[in-house]
């Protein structure tokens, strides 16, 4: 049997080592992954998941999505491999009051969660489009489909990631080349804990409204109640990645959560985005006040 060749970044934690891992454990070896991270001293825990190395199925490779030199060097080692499969899940989060982003984080997370995907993207491209054959699958988010309140910045950069992708799925429609966007809502990974955002009572809010350091307050209980309660584990979002991977057609975008699906189905009934407004507000921060 021919095996189906995939590539995925950010692989040090999370859905990127999972999806690894399902793969290259997969008992019929139908997948040569390569599993691709920043920091490769973070391979171990793959590693240690698969039980040791599986050679004939997995490679660790490092790849650093901002660092056009890895990208070159990770291209060129899987030069002359079919790619048959590219998944940007690398991404990085940020949380807060827009007043408190810096430029230099606002600018971190633009490089990571966008320029990484369309660099790691152009990387790899030009040999799919040349077997007329391939496909591409992103890691996106609710917040690439409605704003999220205090995710300003991280929602501007997963917007921007969904606009790029769907401009290029027509694009690449006349290559057989399939992009799918996977919109993942909350999941228990390291993604929060590594989450950049401020203290609610550090030196990042002084100078703040009271106002909205109070709607700050309820807003991080109200995600510790969401994680506590509805948040995913990676092993219920792989079934999402695996179908994209295997599917003859899949689509465009896939949900892996329908958490928010009433009030995404609000923005599409109400264009104004007036309704969506008041009912994000009054699902965060109704009831009493801060």
């Amino acid at each position: 049997m021919e095996r189906t060749t995939v590539l995925i970044t950010g692989c040090s934690s999370g859905i990127g080592l999972g999806l690894a891992a399902r793969l290259a454990a997969d008992t019929t070896r139908r997948f040569k992954v390569y599993a691709t991270m920043r920091d490769l001293a973070k391979g171990e825990r793959l590693l240690e998941r698969l039980g040791g190395c599986c050679p004939d199925t997995l490679e660790v490779l490092q790849l650093d999505v901002t660092d056009p030199g890895s990208l070159a060097a990770a291209a060129q080692r899987v030069q002359g491999q079919r790619l048959d499969v590219l998944v940007c899940n690398a991404g990085v989060g940020l949380m807060g009051p827009l007043e408190t982003c810096s430029d230099q984080a606002m600018k971190t997370l633009f490089d990571v969660n966008l320029f990484g995907a369309v660099r790691t993207i152009q990387a790899f491209l030009p040999a799919m489009k040349s077997r007329r054959a391939g496909r591409i699958i992103v890691s996106s988010s609710i917040g690439g489909l409605q704003g999220l309140p205090f995710n300003a910045v991280y929602c501007a950069s997963k917007f921007a990631v969904e606009g790029l992708c769907e401009s290029l799925a027509i694009v690449l429609r006349p290559f057989n080349i399939h992009l799918t966007l996977v919109e993942c809502g909350p999941v228990h990974t390291g993604f929060l804990t590594n989450l950049q955002r401020p203290d609610p009572e550090g030196s990042e809010m002084r100078g703040l409204d009271a106002e909205t350091q109070g709607l700050y307050r309820r807003y991080l209980r109200h995600c510790q109640s969401i994680f506590r309660d509805t948040a995913q584990e990676v092993e219920e979002v792989l079934p999402v990645y695996l179908e994209a991977i295997g599917s003859p057609c899949p689509p465009l975008r896939c949900a892996s959560t329908a958490l928010l699906a009433p009030l995404w189905r609000l923005r599409l009934s109400s264009p104004d985005g007036s309704a969506y407004v008041r009912a994000m507000h009054d699902l965060v921060f109704g009831g009493d006040g801060p």
